[in-house]
C-alpha cells in the first residue's frame, strides 16, 4: 500500500446522499472528482449534478447489494497536482469507485493512484488516449477518445473547408493538444494543409497577439483543442478584429458558459460530441427529474449519470463491491444499460462504439447540424 501523500488541504467533503443511510458498515464509499473551482467550474457542476442524481435514485431504488451508496465529492481544479492530492485524500476514506476526474491532464497522474490504491476509476470526459492505452486493470470511461474525435474533425475539415486556410490551435494540455494532434492527423491524411500552427497559454485574457497573427495568415477557419474559456476570448477577440472566421472545437465548447464568454461572436462555431444523450428515450425518466429541479443535464451530466450507474449495476452482478471483481465484471460482461444506451467496454476500458457529431451554436444555444 502506498504511503498516502497528502499535498496541502485536499479540496473535498463527503456528501451523503442516501435516503434513510444506516449504520457506517451498510454504506458503499463512492466519489466524484473534478474542477468544482477554478475556470472549468462548469464542468465540475455537470459531474456533481449526474453523480447526486444518480446516488439518489440508486439508493430510493434500494442502493447496491443492500448497502446505501454514499458520495463523496473532489475537486481537482483540473490540476495535476491537486488531483493526485485529491485522489490519495479518496483511498484514505475508503471509496471503492470514481467518477471522474474531467480533464485528462488530471485523470491520467490520478489513475496511478487509484490503480496502487485499489479504487476503480470511471472518466465521464477524459478523452486522451493515454488514460486507457497504457492497460491499468482499474480505468475505464463512457466517452469516446481522442483520436476518435480528430478523425470525425479531421475529415469534416478537409471536406467542407478544403479551399479556405485552417489553423490549428492548443492549449499544451493532455486533451488540448491531444485532441488537436489527432484532428491534424486527419485533416492531412484527407488531404488538408494546415495554414498555421500555435500553441497557446490558457488562463490568460488577451489573446489579441495570437488574433493578429491568425488575421496576417489570412486564416478562415480556427480549430481550437482546448477548453471553452480560451475559444471564447478567441473567436470573440477575432470579431472584434475584423475576421470572419470560423470556429470549430471540441466536447469542451458544450456548455452554455461558452456562449456567456463569446457572446454574437459565438454564432457559427462548431464542436464535437456525441449524439445528444438528453434526446435519447433511455434518458426521458432522468432527464425529465433534472428539469423538474430546473437543472439542464447537458454537457457531463449525463455521463457522469452513467458512469455511477455501471459501477452499480456491475457490483450488483459481481455481488461484491471490491473494485477488482467490479472492474472484471464491467469488461467480461455488458453491455450495460444506462441513461447513455447501452455501454460496453474493450480490455482497455474504452466504450465498444461512439458516436460523435457536429454541433453548431445559433443565438445562444447549441444543436446538432
Amino acid at each position: 500500500m502506498l504511503r498516502r501523500i497528502l499535498l496541502g488541504a485536499a479540496a473535498s467533503f463527503a456528501l451523503a446522499v442516501g435516503f434513510g443511510v444506516a449504520a457506517a458498515e451498510a454504506q458503499i464509499q463512492i466519489a466524484v472528482v473534478g474542477p468544482m473551482t477554478g475556470q472549468y467550474a462548469a464542468f465540475g457542476t455537470q459531474m456533481r449534478e449526474g453523480a447526486e442524481q444518480a446516488v439518489a435514485d440508486i439508493n430510493k431504488a434500494g442502493g447496491v447489494l443492500g448497502q446505501q451508496l454514499v458520495l463523496n465529492i473532489g475537486d481537482d481544479a483540473c490540476d495535476p497536482r491537486q488531483a493526485v492530492s485529491v485522489a490519495n485524500d479518496m483511498a484514505s476514506k475508503g471509496v471503492k469507485f470514481v467518477a471522474g476526474h474531467y480533464c485528462s491532464g488530471s485523470s491520467i497522474p490520478a489513475s496511478k493512484v487509484y490503480t496502487d490504491e485499489g479504487l476503480l476509476q470511471i472518466s465521464p470526459a477524459s478523452t486522451n488516449p493515454k488514460y486507457t492505452d497504457e492497460g491499468a486493470w482499474n480505468t475505464f470511461r463512457v466517452c469516446g477518445r481522442d483520436d476518435q474525435q480528430g478523425a470525425i474533425a479531421g475529415k469534416y475539415l478537409a471536406d467542407h473547408f478544403k479551399n479556405e486556410k485552417v489553423a490549428i490551435l492548443n492549449d499544451n494540455s493532455a486533451y488540448g493538444k491531444g485532441l488537436a494532434d489527432q484532428t491534424k492527423k486527419a485533416f492531412e491524411a484527407a488531404g488538408g494543409k494546415v495554414a498555421m500552427e500555435a500553441a497557446y497559454t490558457p488562463g490568460e485574457r488577451d489573446y489579441s497577439a495570437l488574433v493578429s497573427r491568425l488575421k496576417q495568415a489570412g486564416v478562415a477557419v480556427i480549430y481550437v483543442g482546448g477548453y471553452h474559456t480560451e475559444s471564447g476570448l478567441i473567436i470573440r477577440q477575432a470579431k472584434e478584429q475584423g475576421m470572419k472566421a470560423t470556429l470549430v472545437g471540441g466536447d469542451a465548447l458544450v456548455t452554455n458558459e461558452f456562449w456567456q464568454i463569446a457572446g454574437d461572436a459565438g454564432n457559427g462555431t462548431m464542436m464535437t460530441f456525441p449524439a445528444d444523450p438528453r434526446h435519447r428515450p433511455s434518458a426521458a425518466a432522468v432527464v425529465k427529474e433534472f428539469k423538474d429541479k430546473n437543472i439542464d443535464p447537458e454537457g457531463y451530466v449525463l455521463y457522469t449519470y452513467a458512469a455511477v450507474q455501471i459501477f452499480a449495476e456491475a457490483a450488483q452482478k459481481a455481488g461484491s463491491a471490491d473494485p477488482k471483481k467490479v472492474a472484471e465484471v464491467m469488461k467480461s460482461s455488458g453491455p450495460w444499460p444506462t441513461v447513455l444506451g447501452p455501454i460496453g467496454f474493450d480490455k482497455k476500458g474504452d466504450i465498444t462504439a461512439s458516436d460523435y457529431v457536429f454541433y453548431v451554436w445559433k443565438n445562444g444555444s447549441y444543436a446538432e447540424m
